[in-house]
């Protein structure tokens, strides 16, 4: 699947992430911001969630995996988490911040916490395919 395609495909993309006491709020939603395009964020109390509707959100974290041939390891990710229509993966949010893409295995690879990204769609195969394909 092309990018010309994913503008047709129905999903819903969640992000969320804590927001400690250390940190500023404005900072990790610059974080967010850095990895994930087009979303709206909203803050509340200590959290953080960012959502949108497009796969078009996914094209930075998409180049990346294919700029830097890590495909595989977000496939086995997308894939383990996978139960109905729904998937998710970790990202580093310090990582984040400085505009690097970075997979984390398990939320405590972040010492800040993670950026949790969840994508539902009836057509979420489609979605990983599009994400972790090596053919462009």
């Amino acid at each position: 699947m092309d990018k010309l395609n994913i503008t047709n495909i129905s999903c819903q993309i969640s992000a969320y992430c804590q927001i400690n006491p250390s940190e500023d709020p404005q900072k990790v939603e610059h974080a967010i911001s850095n990895v994930l395009s087009n979303i709206d964020i909203h803050i509340k109390d200590d959290s953080l969630k960012a959502t949108s509707k497009t796969l078009e959100s996914l094209l930075h974290i998409h180049e990346i995996i294919h700029s830097r041939n890590i495909h595989k390891v977000y496939g086995r990710n997308l894939k383990r988490n996978l139960v109905d229509d729904s998937t998710w993966f970790y990202l580093n949010k310090q990582a984040a911040f400085v505009d690097v893409v970075t997979l984390c295995e398990n939320a405590d690879e972040s010492p800040l916490g993670p950026i949790k990204v969840i994508l539902q769609s009836k057509h979420i195969e489609n979605i990983i395919d599009w994400l972790i394909s090596s053919s462009q």
